[in-house]
């Protein structure tokens, strides 16, 4: 089989590979194809997936390549992971809200609706041009917003676009291993959107097993959604929230924190992402030895705003997600008819009650050769529900916008986000953004 890697130069791009390097399955992947616009990043990357492979007999062959069309052609698999903008681009996005005092985060809030509309152009040709050279192959998606792209993209390919995230399955995870229980052999209760769910029930033997950990105020605390939330407010809720969820619960403290950092999260992947690039680039034999040291750098201070000055995240937190885990265990149930179950983003169909058929939402599948078969969920709480319908509404006229060149609906998507706070605040915010994104300013007329 061939996959093609959409932002092949991408710094996470040797997580899948190593994940597809360790799958002795047949049939298996034989050829990485990584596509990305930016040659230098595409051969460092390139130097690193070489040096995971080095001595490795059977190992998938990777070629380079930034002509998009060369990557598709013959592929089984596609997973995208582009970043319209790069990392600069991202910067931005945070700043303008950051700057007006209102969340400035990749994916939440102002910051993911401007990144969205800046993505759902490309996202869409991306998907056309899969469309004529590659009908057959399933589409992965990783490209941020998410749920907001894979929703875009199953516009123009239907159901053979799932978007994945490595969040909710690490939540479950955790809130199993807390409980000294097999993760492998628990099933997970998670409902909401890509970056906006709960954890409603972990199944053990026939039982829900939440209830044992909810109640144990001194067990939640062993977890990164007990320390981040405070086992009150866990109680109080009666689930587990996705760590996202953060900054709708503690939206005040959440600004305060980024804003009272040095520096954003953006900006300081972009300084780490430079210096990788320029190291490999100087010494390119040991472009994965530098790989792992700037990996374990960055994974530590994930979410590092959402923790008090002094807290390390535990390792156990660390490894609990997996988004390259979660791609391979698509590709194998699809590609070996391997049924499995994954919690993954899909079209809802009824799974949702509340939610439009169309509508993308992270919902628990099975998943086996026709694809995934999202499970129906039962109802959300109500203010589960009016947050869940508000954002998904959201992100729909953010995909209209984009889709039609319109500013006035690209206003409307601002305005209505629960994190902005007044229709005044969305209008410098919109101008804010076509100011500092000159693409932005091309698109919405």
């Amino acid at each position: 089989m061939k996959l093609a890697i959409l932002g092949g130069g991408g710094f996470r791009v040797p997580l899948v590979y190593g994940a597809v390097l360790r799958d002795t399955s047949s049939p298996r992947v034989e050829v990485v194809s990584l596509y990305d616009v930016a040659p230098d990043r595409l051969k460092a990357i390139g130097h690193v997936t070489g040096q995971m492979a080095d001595g490795r007999d059977g190992a998938p062959r990777v070629e380079t390549t930034t002509d998009l069309d060369r990557a598709l052609d013959g592929a089984d698999f596609v997973f995208s992971a582009i970043r319209v903008g790069g990392l600069e681009g991202r910067t931005t996005d945070e700043r303008v809200a950051l700057d007006l005092g209102i969340l400035g985060q990749e994916t939440t809030g102002p910051g993911g609706l401007a990144y969205g509309m800046r993505t759902v152009p490309v996202a869409i040709r991306v998907a056309e041009r899969i469309a004529q050279i590659c009908p057959q192959a399933w589409v992965i998606n990783f490209t941020n917003p998410a749920g907001m792209i894979t929703e875009a993209m199953q516009q123009v390919l239907g159901d053979r676009v799932v978007g994945i995230c490595d969040t909710p399955i690490g939540l479950g995870r955790r809130a199993a291993r807390a409980l000294s229980l097999d993760p492998d052999r628990s099933s997970f209760e998670y409902v909401g959107l890509n970056h906006l769910g709960w954890l409603r029930a972990v199944g053990y033997e026939g039982r829900d097993v939440l209830p044992d950990l909810i109640g144990d105020a001194e067990l939640l605390t062993t977890i990164e959604e007990g320390r981040l939330f405070g086992p009150e407010w866990i109680q109080v809720l009666g689930c587990l929230p996705n760590e996202y969820l953060y900054y709708y619960y503690f939206t005040r403290d959440a600004v305060a924190s980024i804003r009272g950092g040095a520096e954003t999260r953006g900006e300081f992947l972009l300084d780490q992402q430079r210096a990788f690039y320029a190291a490999v680039a100087a010494r390119p034999a040991a472009a994965l030895h530098e790989w792992r040291r700037v990996r374990e750098e960055r994974d530590a201070t994930y979410m590092k705003e959402s923790r008090a000055e002094d807290e390390i995240r535990d390792a156990a937190d660390i490894e609990g997600g997996g988004y390259e885990g979660v791609a391979l265990a698509i590709m194998g149930a699809i590609a070996r008819d391997e049924r499995s179950t994954m919690i993954l983003d899909v079209r809802n169909g009824s799974a949702v009650p509340g939610l439009p058929p169309k509508a993308v939402v992270e919902v628990p599948c099975t998943v086996d050769a026709d694809g995934p078969h999202p499970l129906a969920t039962l109802p959300l709480a109500g203010h589960q529900l009016g947050l869940v319908q508000q954002v998904k509404a959201v992100e729909q006229l953010t995909i209209e916008a984009a889709r039609g060149r319109s500013a006035p609906l690209a206003l409307k998507a601002f305005a209505l986000h629960p994190l902005v706070d007044s229709v005044s605040t969305a209008r410098v915010l919109l101008q804010g953004y076509r100011d500092r994104h000159p693409d932005l300013a091309q698109l919405l007329r």
